[in-house]
């Protein structure tokens, strides 16, 4: 027998241990940082259990105390070359400013002294264990005959794409560098090719002059502006009739109704003043969600980036959503929050999120990116922190609660007049962009309000889609999902719907989400319309393939050490860069995505199916040693399979996992 919340697997698999090691917080799924324990320090004296997986036992106090939580304030430092090249001297071009310059400029001391050349290995060299280091070798493979003829290293990205813009700064320079003589050496460079992928390369709608605009506060907002005067104008109407404890929604059933005609309807006075813009976008005029049917890959904190998004793309999901971002830090042109918007063309339906209570953000991605999303979503929903873009994440203090406290995230459920205004105005700031709703069932346990809610938000606020996680915000993750009140909201809407002849508004629900067979059940006797996949998804991104096929895939380790192989590409060529900064920060990222893909149990081990997301496997071997080393918890196994693709982790390289369960011992 099994004890409640453990995988069923075959006994034939199981590997008895002396001592169990700590469950993980599933808070960490969704960007959540322990507020438990402190970090692990050089030095700490732990048990070394080398096991696979983690399981559960009686512990002491003692072993409580030093294993629970996470690992708080965790820092990592950029490991960069001996001698920093300029970035101009490194693209083959000369520095302008040379004599202000910090940077080096002296092109052959830096290759002397630059590290080896790194190879990018096929899929075929990786299969083999013991797992083999990917070897590092001389831009010319022989440093004594610096000859073209010899270069044996490979650069992934120039080879498909013609993009050298590292220059000689790059890890896998020999793909793209050719020596005139024995101390002179130019850059080679794919014009053809660097013409036809341009095409096809990534989306950055921000102009610098607009960024500038924002951080100076010169960013004409009229729609915001006015949109704000219309509301103090109401409210100063509404003061002298009602007490000032009551505040009424500016919102009519009517969906096509103006703003100025509800202000005069409700007052007698019409509050449009004079700079007020013209010709708004309808509600009725608005692009239509058709989304049933469709996968959802919901915003994930930690690794939820975008080439995490191209993954899950190939995998199968259909709408993708950036990170959270902070409304006050998009208008105030942080270049961080602006790398949200960043969306692939492989995105077939790409939308961005919001926590925050700022209608003049909404009108600024209408007016930057009109023409790269298709979705702006409300966060109602984020129950603890600020989600931060994954190269924030890696150096910022816990911030508990602060998204909740300032008014925004799940506090919304709670002031519905508050969050009507916003729905309203952000869908008048977007023009004919729709925007989504992402809620949570309540605040506290017992006390669920989305059944009220919910039937509101189409017609009197006009939201165009919404999604509702079957937990409060009180919950987390300590229970299940509450798919029978989603059921429930979902009849609340549908009822009213029906009664006033409204049109349709698409409905997901989000909870527990793991397993093709969960997935349909809980679309079939919910009635949504799909299920946003989140922290499934970081644990198994094939899931969506799972989706669409209607099975369960039981894939073996070499289909998923491919699909890391293809995220460190993705990693590679859009995010970090391929000099050796971005090399290592590819290197923790993978980490971190392992310390989520390493809690899948395969299906083939497993007694019955499905598979469930909240439980926790015991110690246990896979069908081949790659499957068992996929399955370890160990951070020390993470930088190895790290370095199947980057070779060796400099010594000045350490990485700290988020769970002291993971940290056996100070990596570096």
């Amino acid at each position: 027998m099994f004890p409640v919340g453990t995988p069923p697997v075959k006994a034939v698999f199981l590997i008895p241990v002396k001592s169990p090691t700590a469950v993980p917080d599933d808070d960490a799924a969704e960007g959540s940082i322990g507020h438990v324990g402190a970090a692990v320090q050089p030095g700490d004296q732990q048990e070394d259990t080398r096991s696979t997986g983690p399981t559960r036992g009686k512990w002491t106090e003692a072993q409580k105390k030093a294993q629970s939580g996470m690992n708080k304030g965790r820092r990592f430092g950029k490991v960069r070359d001996e001698v920093d090249l300029c970035y101009r001297v490194a693209s083959g071009g000369i520095c302008d400013f040379r004599d202000k310059c910090r940077n080096n400029h002296d092109l052959a001391g830096y290759l002397a002294s630059k590290p080896l050349d790194l190879r990018f290995p096929e899929p075929a060299e990786v299969q083999f264990l013991p797992v083999p280091v990917v070897g590092e070798m001389d831009v010319n493979g022989d440093v004594d005959t610096p000859s073209a003829s010899k270069l044996k290293t490979i650069c992934p990205v120039f080879a498909e794409t013609g993009d050298y813009r590292f220059g000689f700064r790059c890890r896998y320079l020999g793909g793209h560098v050719r020596y005139t003589d024995a101390s002179a050496a130019e850059l080679v460079n794919d014009e053809e090719k660097m013409a036809y992928t341009a095409l096809g390369g990534k989306v950055n709608p921000i102009t610098n002059d607009a960024q500038k605009m924002l951080r100076s506060k010169k960013y004409l907002l009229p729609i915001a502006t006015a949109y704000q005067k219309q509301l103090e104008a109401f409210d100063a109407v509404n003061s002298k009739s009602k007490p000032k404890s009551v505040t009424v929604v500016i919102s009519e059933p009517d969906q096509d109704q103006d703003m100025d005609a509800i202000i005069e309807k409700r007052t007698g006075n019409a509050a449009a003043p004079a700079d007020a813009p013209d010709a708004r976008i309808r509600f009725s005029e608005k692009k239509r969600l058709d989304w049933a049917g469709k996968t959802y890959l919901a915003p994930v904190t930690t690794v939820g980036n975008l080439p995490f998004r191209r993954l899950c793309v190939s995998y199968g999901a259909d709408i993708t959503c950036g990170e959270m971002g902070l409304a006050n830090s998009f208008l105030g042109g942080s270049k961080e929050e602006w790398s949200l918007v960043r969306r692939h063309p492989s995105e077939k339906t790409f939308g961005v999120q919001l926590a925050g209570s700022r209608v003049p953000t909404a009108e600024v991605l209408a007016k930057e990116c009109g023409d790269t999303i298709d979705f702006v979503d409300l966060n109602c929903g984020c129950p603890v922190i600020l989600s931060l873009p994954t190269y924030q994440y890696l150096s910022f203090l816990p911030q508990i609660d602060l998204v909740f406290k300032t008014g925004s995230g799940s506090a919304l459920l709670d002031n519905v007049n508050r969050l009507g205004n916003i729905v309203f105005g952000m869908s008048r700031a977007l023009g004919e962009i729709p925007v989504t709703v992402k809620l949570r069932t309540g605040i506290k346990d017992g006390k669920n309000n989305a059944h009220k809610l919910m039937p509101r938000l189409g017609p009197e606020f006009n939201a165009s889609c919404i999604t509702l996680h079957g937990r409060t915000r009180q919950q987390r993750y300590t229970k299940l999902a509450d798919w029978d009140y989603i059921t429930e909201c979902v009849d609340a809407v549908r009822a009213r719907e029906a009664d006033e002849d409204l049109p349709r508004i698409p409905i997901f629900g989000g909870g527990d989400c793991f397993s093709s067979q969960g997935y349909w059940s809980c679309v079939e006797q919910s009635g949504v319309d799909g299920v946003m996949a989140a922290r499934g998804t970081l644990i198994k991104p094939w899931i969506f393939t799972e989706i669409k096929e209607h099975r369960e895939w039981d894939i073996s380790a070499r289909e998923r050490l491919e699909g890391i192989r293809r995220s460190f590409f993705n990693l590679i060529f859009m995010h970090f860069g391929r000099d050796t900064a971005g090399v290592n920060s590819t290197r923790r990222y993978l980490c971190e995505a392992l310390s989520f893909q390493y809690r899948y149990v395969p299906i083939g081990l497993l007694e019955r199916l499905p598979g469930r997301i909240n439980d926790r496997a015991p110690a246990f071997r896979g069908r081949d040693e790659l499957e068992t080393l996929l399955a370890s918890g160990d951070s020390r196994d993470w930088v190895r399979i790290s370095e199947m693709f980057l070779g060796r982790a400099p010594e000045t390289w350490s990485f700290t996992p988020k769970h002291k369960s993971n940290a056996y011992e100070s990596q570096g």
